[in-house]
Order: C-alpha cells, then sequence, then structure tokens
C-alpha cells in the first residue's frame, strides 16, 4: 500500500511519471495480496457500506466479479466502460510491454458476460444516454 511505502498517495491517483514508476511495483504488490486472499480488496471496497447502490469502480480481475456475484447474488450489475484504441491514444495512453497486458490490464477482457457496455469516445451526449439508461434501471430495481 502507499502507506507501507513512503509513496504520495494523491500523485498515485493521476497519470503522472510518478505514479508510471511505481506501477508495476503496485502491481506486484497486488498479485501476491491477491494470491494469499483473492477477497482482499473486494472486502476493503465495501468495508462500512450502507448505501442502497454501490458503485465499485476499477476491478481488475475475473475473481473480484465472482467475488461480488459469490456475496451479494443477482443484484451484481457489471459494467464495462470501452474505447478505441485510436480514442485512447488521443487520451495520450501509450502501450507498456509487462504493463498494459497484464492481468490488472486485460484481465476482464475474457471469461464476463458484462450487463452493460457503455462506449466512451468522446461524444458527451451518446455517453449521457448511455448512463442514463444505466441509472434508470438502477432506480427500477430499487
Amino acid at each position: 500500500s502507499p502507506q507501507e511505502h513512503g509513496l504520495d498517495f494523491q500523485r498515485l491517483l493521476d497519470a503522472s511519471a510518478y505514479k508510471e514508476m511505481f506501477r508495476q511495483d503496485m502491481i506486484r504488490w497486488g498479485e501476491e495480496k491477491r494470491h494469499t486472499d483473492p477477497g482482499f480488496f473486494c472486502r476493503a471496497a465495501v468495508e462500512g457500506v450502507l448505501q442502497p447502490v454501490w458503485v465499485v469502480s476499477d476491478t481488475r480481475r475475473l475473481s473480484d466479479v465472482e467475488w461480488f456475484r459469490d456475496v451479494y447474488g443477482d443484484v451484481v450489475q457489471t459494467v464495462r466502460v470501452v474505447a478505441t484504441e485510436e480514442t485512447r491514444k488521443r487520451r495520450n495512453w501509450v502501450f507498456v510491454t509487462g504493463v498494459d497486458d497484464a492481468e490488472s490490464e486485460c484481465g476482464l477482457d475474457q471469461g464476463v458476460a458484462f450487463d452493460w457496455v457503455i462506449t466512451n469516445d468522446g461524444d458527451k451526449v451518446a455517453l449521457g444516454r448511455q448512463l442514463e439508461m444505466l441509472v434508470q434501471s438502477l432506480h427500477r430495481s430499487l
């Protein structure tokens, strides 16, 4: 964790070079934690949460999705946000071997039948429509 390693937590949240210097170490640390306890990060995400709807963002692995489905069953809605490679490159994404092809980045590319797939290629109106449909569905399920 950032605390265990004396890192600047806020700087790890942005897309800076600072984050990239520690990214592989963070991935390795996360893998060690998951190997020991596959539900470690999932339990941390829901600890003390009482709201009727939660958005758990940025799950990375099939084991994360399986944990939420095992614990919460049919109320779980999986959402995948996609963008074309061209859009991602316009947003300054550059493929890094050993990082972007690791499970932490592509572990959900197969094996999950997502309930929702949201396209985020820069069209704010289209994105808004998709998100509104998702929100309306969540309201209906309450």
